[in-house]
């Protein structure tokens, strides 16, 4: 633990569009800001996930969210009791490196900014906590750090992190960022055993994430800064000046800045993490019955198990079947084997297709 006392501002990312788990999940109102796990929204969840830290002030949240969003984000924070915050509300999505980077420069150069994704599930927060207790001595030093989960299983759907010696308490150098994997090799980094999930929660200075930014993207910074000095404030929202942002280079945290730097730290952490990716994942951290269902909304199951039934109105009988996903929602029926739901992306783009179709008649 550090002796001097450290400020953490949340920074919670919001401008994902959640189309994996359409219907339910659509750009008007994409996944963050729907109760898929509970009674909160995932946005509300994550809002609430820093209240009961001991080891550091915290101060109130940045949000980086769609301008379109606005209303509702404000909504759910009053109702989650967060009357303390600022939205910094995007003309256009530039990917994760901007967008942390309008939040650092909205803070104090001093603040340590803990970035969040708004649209995942952590259930063991302690965990969470201690881990970033272990992180802070090499944040007050400067490094960037990056939260890797303990992988439990060759999952190619998810980044690794391969870590390298000790640099702290139970925390590692990073030695290299490992794209999304082929079956092979998540079975060998597995086996290797120093590697993590790359989950994009992040730990840092706010001044030492501009340094790098000015240092590896000085057009990115420039573009940042100027839409910021240029925007506009309207009590808690803030708009960053839209020509200049739009001319801003879209790059992630992960190519733009942490694969450049050379101080940058992994805390392996195993957390219930989930980035809720998909209706097979969203069945996985959800409540099941003892034949493994798990149902929201009104629904029937006889003699089916390993199910998942989401709807939002029309009950859902299932008899007898196994492994099916059944999703009811804005007048949408959807039906799918269960470990096929990547296939998601096909219906959305699809209806694309149709759409398009239509209007060019």
């Amino acid at each position: 633990m550090i002796s001097d006392p450290m400020n953490i501002v949340p920074v919670i990312l919001s401008g994902g569009s959640g189309t994996r788990l359409w219907p339910v999940s659509r750009p008007e109102r994409p996944k963050q800001l729907l109760p898929l796990t509970a009674d909160q929204t995932m946005l509300q969840l994550t809002a609430m996930r820093t209240q009961n830290f001991a080891a550091a002030a915290i101060g109130h949240p940045i949000l980086v969210s769609n301008a379109a969003h606005a209303d509702i984000i404000d909504e759910q924070l009053k109702q989650s009791g967060i009357s303390d915050y600022q939205v910094i509300l995007e003309p256009i999505g530039r990917n994760t490196a901007p967008a942390i980077a309008l939040a650092a420069l909205e803070a104090q150069p001093d603040d340590t900014l803990l970035v969040m994704p708004s649209d995942h599930v952590i259930s063991d927060l302690p965990a969470f906590h201690e881990a970033i207790a272990r992180a802070l001595p090499l944040v007050a030093k400067g490094w960037l750090v990056t939260f890797g989960i303990t992988p439990d299983g060759p999952e190619i759907g998810y980044g690794y992190i391969q870590m390298g010696d000790l640099c702290g308490d139970a925390v590692h150098e990073v030695v290299r960022f490992v794209e999304k994997p082929d079956v092979s090799n998540a079975e060998r980094m597995l086996a290797e055993g120093n590697h993590a999930w790359n989950a994009g929660i992040f730990l840092f200075r706010a001044d030492a994430y501009l340094a790098a930014m000015k240092k590896h993207q000085p057009d990115m910074m420039t573009a940042v800064q100027v839409s910021m000095e240029q925007g506009k404030r309207d009590g808690a929202h803030i708009f960053p000046d839209p020509i200049t942002f739009h001319a801003c280079p879209s790059d992630s945290v992960d190519y733009a800045i942490m694969e450049r730097e050379t101080q940058v730290a992994c805390v392996p952490v195993s957390m219930g993490w989930s980035d809720v990716g998909s209706w097979d994942s969203l069945h996985a951290v959800s409540a099941r019955s003892a034949e493994e269902n798990a149902v929201r909304g009104d629904a029937l199951l006889l003699g089916s198990r390993n199910c998942l039934v989401h709807s939002d109105g029309p009950r859902v009988t299932l008899v007898d079947v196994d492994d099916l996903i059944v999703v009811v929602s804005h007048g949408e029926i959807m039906v799918l084997k269960r470990g096929e739901s990547q296939k998601v992306r096909k219906v959305t783009e699809a209806l694309r297709a149709m759409a398009a179709a239509t209007s060019s008649n």
